[in-house]
């Protein structure tokens, strides 16, 4: 499609990286509007419509049979705009500040049987609208839908020929602005013969009112009655199931450390005269058995490299992730426009890579990995690789069905760019100086060069398990959260309750590290050193809860249809889950590692 090959500049295309790095950018609709004089002309922008519960399936309105300009001219979008699909261009309505206007016309059309149906089929999916006014979004049906009876059935169908926009101002600013259809009849697409043409006219009604709001933010949220539902409201729910959970764990845990381990400890440690009379069998009896394997457990894993590198990309994530919300805290971002969001994420992950670049290579020299530039390579491609390939399925579907969610060649060059010149420099970079700084490993215990046979295990310690209930524990602590997410990436909420979401994801961090060091001593006490693997796997496995509960939220909690949507949301679910294996995984290791150094430290060894 010409719309979504529109050319645009290098320049223009770096510019919302450059605004980013600089700090000098603005939140859209918040901050930097436009002041007009009594008469200035006031742009409004058409920009994309889409069915009401396919949130990212878009297209371009001019897509549909509607009032379009002889030449379009696309509005200079930045590039969080553009991952967000928006097109906007200008459109013919004639606005000036402060001035009414009463049931202007604005074009004839004679719609061909072909476009009426064009138009049938968008209603029917309940297609809206989205137009953008000074940087403020204003969203509304393309047209009305009546389905009543059942003996006789109606099934009625019409068009909104007539838009009534209100907009509010305070000075010489533009503080708020809608479209409504109230007291307006639709046009009537039923009884079109095949051969027959339908003659309209798209008229429209501009009123200007006064407002005592200084600022845009100062407006209270859902007093509009806007068109997507209002701000989620706080949930005490999912707060008090966190805090409970997460203070059963670490009490949990905290009986392991101080009653437990003591008695452990103070076993373990008996002067050699007083264990002289022991028999060895009933040393090693109980459920106790962690001291036994003191030459095995800092033996190293298998696949040390790609261990490293899951640990290295995770903890890239958890500084993403932090990041992220306290750039939200700030109030950088504004909650009616994901597009500052976007260019972040974008930005901060480019820049955490030298993050994972450290963390995987530091430890992979600890443990005495050989092949560093095999680590650099595959940390750098542990998320790239999967998210590219997810991304090209999920853009080629939005490519086929001309959706503006599929990204122009200018920003795909543009983000391949910043991965070869931000990301993949830093993460080599983070490599070399984690290469310079690793010290010994230095395991409180020595290791012997022939490995202790393990003894059979039940079935409750077996892998499986571990992942089960490392996996549910976690999720539990945030799943009434979860769903509020969801409805803010996945659907029409709108999410403000950033303090919330920091605490559920400290919350998170925390349950996993508490269930990973209860899981690794469980695991330890039954003679099985193999915790290196386990404890990645065990928390880990909360990404695979997270993608079940997305399949869950797709059957039973939206209205998401159709081949797009349906796409994009499973891919870039799998790939949610994916990160959260990573982040989690991370944690869940470092926390098993410092609680068994922390353990055998304090172990006396003969």
């Amino acid at each position: 499609m010409t719309i979504l090959g529109h050319p645009r500049s290098w320049s223009c295309q770096w510019l919302p990286i450059l605004i980013l790095l600089l700090g000098i950018g603005h939140e859209p609709g918040v901050e930097g509007v436009t002041h007009y004089k009594a008469g200035d002309p006031v742009i409004l922008y058409v920009n994309k419509v889409g069915p009401y519960h396919n949130p990212q399936e878009t297209y371009h309105y001019y897509q549909l049979p509607v009032c379009c300009p002889e030449k379009i001219r696309h509005k200079s979008l930045s590039l969080g705009e553009v991952l967000d699909g928006d097109r906007m261009a200008e459109s013919l309505y004639e606005i000036r500040f402060r001035e009414n206007v009463e049931k202007r016309i604005l074009c004839h059309m004679q719609l061909s049987s072909a476009q009426v149906e064009q138009l049938r089929q968008a209603i029917e999916e309940l297609y809206y609208f989205e137009f953008v006014v000074d940087d403020l979004p204003i969203r509304g049906f393309v047209g009305y839908m009546e389905e009543s009876g059942f003996l006789p059935h109606s099934h009625k169908i019409g068009l909104w020929t007539h838009l009534d926009f209100h907009l509010e101002f305070h000075g010489d600013r533009i503080i708020f602005a809608n479209v409504s259809v109230r007291d307006v009849k639709p046009h009537s697409l039923d009884g079109l013969r095949p051969d027959e043409f339908l003659g309209l006219t798209h008229t429209y009604s501009v009123r200007w009112s006064e407002t005592s709001v200084e600022r845009r933010s100062d407006r209270r949220r859902g007093d509009d009655g806007g068109f997507f539902p209002r701000t989620l409201e706080i949930h005490w729910l999912s707060i008090i199931n966190s805090m409970v959970l997460v203070f059963l764990l670490v009490g949990f845990v905290a009986v392991i450390l101080m009653r437990v381990l003591r008695n452990d400890l103070a076993r373990y440690n008996l002067d050699e005269e007083t264990t002289s009379g022991s028999s060895g069998d009933d040393f090693d009896q109980g459920d106790n058995g962690w001291k036994i394997i003191h030459t095995d457990v800092f033996r190293f894993p298998p696949y040390r490299g790609l261990l490293c590198a899951v640990l290295g990309v995770g903890a890239q994530f958890l500084a993403l992730g932090t990041g992220i919300i306290v750039m939200a805290l700030l109030g950088m971002f504004n909650v009616h426009r994901h597009g500052s969001i976007n260019s972040a994420a974008i930005l901060l992950y480019a820049l955490t890579c030298c993050i994972s670049g450290y963390v995987s290579s530091h430890f992979y020299r600890q443990i005495g990995g050989e092949r560093w530039v095999w680590n650099i390579i595959l940390t750098t491609s542990l998320f790239s690789v999967p998210f590219f390939l997810t991304w090209s399925v999920v853009n080629s579907v939005h490519w086929a069905n001309g959706s503006t969610q599929a990204l122009p060649a200018t920003t795909i060059l543009l983000l391949l760019t910043v991965w070869l010149l931000v990301g993949f420099p830093l993460t080599v970079i983070g490599g070399i100086f984690g290469k310079n700084n690793a010290s010994p490993f230095d395991a409180p215990c020595r290791t012997k060069n022939i490995a202790r046979e393990i003894p059979p295990q039940p079935w409750y310690k077996s892998t499986l398990i571990h992942m089960t209930v490392g996996g549910f524990l976690p999720f539990s602590a945030i799943s009434v959260e979860l769903y509020y997410i969801f409805a803010t990436v996945w659907g029409r909420e709108q999410y403000t309750l950033y303090g919330i979401l920091f605490f559920v994801f400290a919350i998170l961090l925390s349950v996993g590290a508490c269930i990973s060091i209860a899981l690794t001593y469980f695991q330890l006490s039954g003679e099985d050193y193999r915790w290196w693997w386990r404890s990645v796997l065990s928390v880990g496995s909360t990404g695979l809860f997270i993608f079940l509960y997305s399949v869950f939220y797709y059957a039973r909690r939206s209205n998401m249809s159709g081949a797009v949507q349906t796409v994009e949301f499973f891919g870039y679910s799998l790939l949610t889950g994916y990160v959260f294996f990573l982040m989690l995984g991370t944690i869940s290791f470092f926390s098993s590692l410092k609680f068994i150094r922390y353990i055998y430290i304090n172990l006396k060894m003969d």
